[in-house]
């Protein structure tokens, strides 16, 4: 079940939150929360709801341990087998595969290689259990002696699928004890209102042009016809390419920050305040400054649980470089059991380095529209290595940019596909950057200055959810093309 299925927005939340709200105290209201959670988790594949208790009831366990010998030799070692229990069985459900085809191929000794399906949001929620685990060996937070709440943290549907990865010690507080009022469920679904639109209105559009101009992500999949799809790609004109990676490139970042948007303002309805995962990372002027505004809990994550226990850049350049190589090596593998993945990871790393050692200095002193159109094409060519898992396929469509495969610059079918979607594409531009929010903050100013102003915000507010979520449920009535692009990680 995704945020963007009607099934949920119309019956399954409406149903949570009127039972959330009937039950009497916050002990109630977390019942109602984990039941419900466990039910949206399981709806797509009930068997790995199992394994989602099982990490959370090892890693509550762990953590206990911890605590109980906390000061002893015991204590690193509890902390050592929960990230053991943790890593390798991420390990086996998301990497297995990956691991046997790799180890066959290096070593030419052919073996049943198994095919493991991928656990939905296996990468969330481990590294929120794992997150827990090392809070409390570092004594940030106390364990929490109730495995249920343990449980609704690592599964509470607004987050679990896809993000954002949220800190323990930063609901704890609120799992135990947290109130909603009408401001905060006014503010939750507008922000949950604007994360559906983005998603329906914007991204799904973009998914749909970037499969007509490039290939769908299925037919990709299918490793028996990717001698028929590199001809495809290479016969495709390289406007067509340009184009397709360009509406991807808008795709991945409404996306991703659509569901963020839902989870948030879905959490504000009923108290929980989750960290903001996205700020507006296309603005950006460096490689550095996008990664500060691109899945933020992710990259704080890395920083927090591996960069800084790595030394961070306190040894020395040589050790900063060999750090952050970890850290980008293992952020392109926390994103899939695939090379392209490993290869886009460090391709970012590289960029990283040679801002920190020679560029920081130059961008500063350069327009900043100039920085800004190099940010915009590193990150543009890094989409090429992030969607192609066929290295092959990902290379013919950067040569074809370039006309390198015999292809002509455009058809009729791309000039009009380019006609047809170029105010669409501005309105793109414009919902990936804060120009909506600014006047949103304008306006408030001026609303304590001025009372029709304020009149005319407050009616604003009402009506804006109200319409986003009628233009949401037109585009969603009866089309089949809704994925969530982040459900594979």
């Amino acid at each position: 079940m995704v945020f963007s299925n009607l099934l949920f927005i119309y019956l399954f939340l409406p149903l949570n939150l009127f039972f959330y709200f009937a039950a009497k105290n916050i002990e109630a209201k977390n019942r109602v929360l984990l039941v419900f959670s466990l039910i949206f988790y399981a709806w797509g594949e009930p068997i790995y709801v199992f394994l989602l208790v099982g990490m959370a009831l090892a890693d509550y366990i762990f953590a206990l341990r911890i605590e109980k010998s906390r000061g002893t030799k015991k204590s690193k070692l509890w902390l050592v087998l929960a990230v053991v229990v943790s890593i390798g069985l991420i390990g086996v459900f998301k990497y297995g595969t990956f691991i046997c085809e790799n180890t066959n191929a290096l070593f030419g000794k052919p073996s049943t290689i198994p095919q493991i399906a991928l656990p939905i949001g296996i990468s969330f929620y481990t590294f929120q259990l794992l997150s827990y685990v090392v809070d409390v060996y570092r004594g940030e937070v106390e364990a929490q002696p109730r495995f249920s709440r343990v449980l609704l943290y690592a599964s509470l549907f607004h987050q679990c699928i896809a993000g954002p990865i949220v800190r323990y010690k930063d609901v704890s507080e609120e799992i135990a004890c947290r109130q909603s009022n009408v401001v905060e469920i006014g503010k939750g679904i507008n922000r949950f209102a604007v994360g559906l639109a983005k998603k329906a209105l914007l991204a799904n559009v973009c998914g749909s042009i970037c499969d007509t101009l490039l290939l769908p992500d299925s037919v990709m999949a299918n490793q028996a016809v990717l001698s028929d799809n590199l001809q495809t790609v290479a016969s495709r004109p390289a406007l067509a390419l340009w184009l397709g990676m360009a509406f991807y490139m808008f795709q991945i970042y409404l996306d991703f920050s659509a569901y963020s948007d839902m989870a948030i303002g879905m959490g504000r309805m009923i108290g929980f305040h989750y960290k903001e995962n996205f700020d507006y990372p296309y603005i950006s002027k460096t490689v550095g400054e996008f990664w500060r505004r691109w899945h933020m809990s992710l990259g704080s994550f890395f920083r927090d649980y591996v960069y800084i226990p790595l030394g961070g850049n306190r040894k020395g350049m040589g050790r900063t470089i060999f750090n952050m190589f970890v850290v980008w090596a293992l952020t392109g593998l926390w994103h899939g059991a695939s090379w392209n993945f490993v290869i886009w990871g460090l391709y970012f790393f590289v960029f990283l380095v040679l801002e920190k050692l020679f560029l920081a200095d130059a961008l500063k002193k350069l327009p900043k529209a100039i920085s800004h159109i190099y940010l915009i094409t590193v990150v543009y060519f890094g989409w090429i290595l992030f969607k192609f898992k066929s290295v092959p396929i990902g290379l013919t469509v950067f040569k074809g940019m370039f006309g390198l495969n015999g292809n002509g610059f455009t058809n009729y079918e791309t000039t009009a596909i380019f006609k047809n979607y170029i105010f669409f594409f501005i309105v793109c531009i414009i919902a990936s950057t804060p120009f909506v929010k600014n006047i949103g903050t304008m306006l408030s100013k001026n609303a304590d200055n001025e009372i029709r102003v304020a009149n005319f915000q407050g009616v604003i507010q009402i009506i804006t959810p109200v319409v986003l979520l009628l233009l949401s449920t037109l585009a969603l009535v009866g089309d089949s093309y809704n994925p969530f692009l982040y459900f594979q990680f």
